[in-house]
This record gives structure tokens, C-alpha cells and sequence, in this order.
């Protein structure tokens, strides 16, 4: 009997744990039900631990590339990457780096879904002055500013710190500003399917600043509306009067 315990059928682990006292079929079916659940439960946390040993080796992999990679960029500008202020450089600036363009592995769709509700309410929601960082695609440096998001619901809104996220995702990538106000505004009227949405950024970049023209004053705006903030001259005026006050 022992012998027949130690194995794999769910039957026989189902009489084994039970003494072999007798059950009606609808027990044993119950059993067999839950020690199946079990077995799936158990293969799918040996999927998720796999899943994410590959992550942490990718990240690994990617970690020791770009340390390699800044080492290079300082010997070539002349610096002795083995004086003590440089020693851990390279794995700081790689680490910030990761962290500067993490945008590239995040969800929109799983960002948002975490927070869409069905809500009666038609009148338009604004969140305005989010701070944001990116880096500019042409010069990789930075630029900085807030942006303003309003948007017409249609049956669903989204909870409101999930905008910042949006935000978020979006401007830790090499961007462009332009680029950047179009795909915030397309992510939230694709995914709350609004009747419009607004959005407005201001932003400094640090390429105008400290190189080129190097005029420490000068500010982009980038606006993209959709929808009834496109169509309506006047529902677009609200908005943009409402982030002025």
C-alpha cells in the first residue's frame, strides 16, 4: 500500500489520505477537484519563478552592459575610471539610466485596467501640474516640466493617480516632446474610449540650455486634443482657461 501511496495518481493520493475509509463518488470527485487546483496552482508559481529568474538574468545582463558602456564613455573623455571619485560611476549611472528609461517595460493597458470604473459622470476631469522628467532622443539630456491632462468621460473613469502613471510610463523613454503629448493623449482616449482629451506640456530642455543656443529662459508648449476638445472651440477653452488658474 505504501508503495502505491508514494505515487502520482490523484485517485490513489485521495484514498491514501483517507485511510481508504469510503467516500461517495460526489467526495471523490470534490478531491480530485481540489487536488488538481493544487497541482495547477503549484505549476503555475514554478512558471512565475522561472519568468522572473529570466528577469532578474536580463536585468543582470543589461546592468553589466551599460557599466561597461560608461566605463568606455569616461576613458574616451580623458578620465581615469580607477581615481577614487569614478570607481562606482559606472554601476550608479547604469542604474540610473535603467531606471531613467524604465518606461520601455511598462503596461499602458495593464496600467489603466488596474483603474477603470464605471461612474455616471459626463463633465470633464482635469488633473493638471504633473511633474515630468524625460530625456531628449537627439542629445540624452534631460527635459523637465508638468503636464496638464483633461478628459470628457463616457461611462468610465479612471482613477486619477493612474494619469500620472501614464505620464510616467511614457516620458521614462527617449522622447521627443511632441511625441510625447500625442501618445499620453491617444493612451487615455483608447483606453477609457472618452468623448475627447486634452493635453498640455510645458517643459524646459536642458539641450537648449546648456549647449547650442544656450537660452536658459526659453520653454516649449505642446498641446494635442481629441475629440470634442478638437471639435467644440468651447470645450477646449474651458480647459485651457481651467489649467491657467
Amino acid at each position: 500500500m505504501n508503495g502505491h501511496c508514494n505515487g502520482n495518481d490523484i485517485v490513489a493520493e485521495f484514498h491514501c489520505n483517507n485511510n481508504g475509509s469510503g467516500f461517495g463518488e460526489l467526495s471523490i470527485e470534490a478531491m480530485k477537484s481540489a487536488l488538481q487546483r493544487k497541482h495547477e496552482t503549484s505549476r503555475k508559481e514554478a512558471e512565475d519563478a522561472s519568468r522572473q529568474s529570466s528577469l532578474e538574468a536580463e536585468d543582470a545582463s543589461r546592468q553589466s552592459s551599460l557599466e561597461a558602456a560608461v566605463s568606455t564613455i569616461l576613458r574616451v573623455l580623458g578620465e581615469d575610471t580607477n581615481r577614487q571619485g569614478l570607481l562606482r560611476t559606472p554601476k550608479r549611472a547604469a542604474e540610473a539610466l535603467q531606471f531613467f528609461t524604465s518606461g520601455y517595460h511598462e503596461n499602458i493597458h495593464d496600467i489603466m485596467n488596474e483603474a477603470i470604473f464605471d461612474e455616471d459622470h459626463d463633465e470633464m476631469v482635469i488633473v493638471k501640474d504633473i511633474d515630468m522628467f524625460s530625456h531628449c532622443e537627439h542629445h540624452m539630456v534631460p527635459f523637465y516640466g508638468v503636464v496638464h491632462i483633461g478628459y470628457l468621460p463616457n461611462k468610465k473613469i479612471l482613477g486619477l493617480s493612474k494619469l500620472a502613471r501614464v505620464v510616467g510610463a511614457f516620458s521614462k523613454r527617449f522622447q521627443v516632446q511632441e511625441r510625447l503629448t500625442k501618445q499620453i493623449a491617444t493612451a487615455i482616449s483608447e483606453g477609457l474610449q472618452t468623448r475627447g482629451v486634452a493635453v498640455v506640456i510645458e517643459a524646459k530642455h536642458m539641450c537648449m540650455q546648456m549647449r547650442g543656443v544656450q537660452k536658459i529662459n526659453a520653454s516649449t508648449v505642446t498641446s494635442t486634443m481629441l475629440g470634442f476638445f478638437r471639435e467644440d472651440p468651447k470645450t477646449r477653452e474651458e480647459f485651457l482657461t481651467l489649467i491657467k488658474k
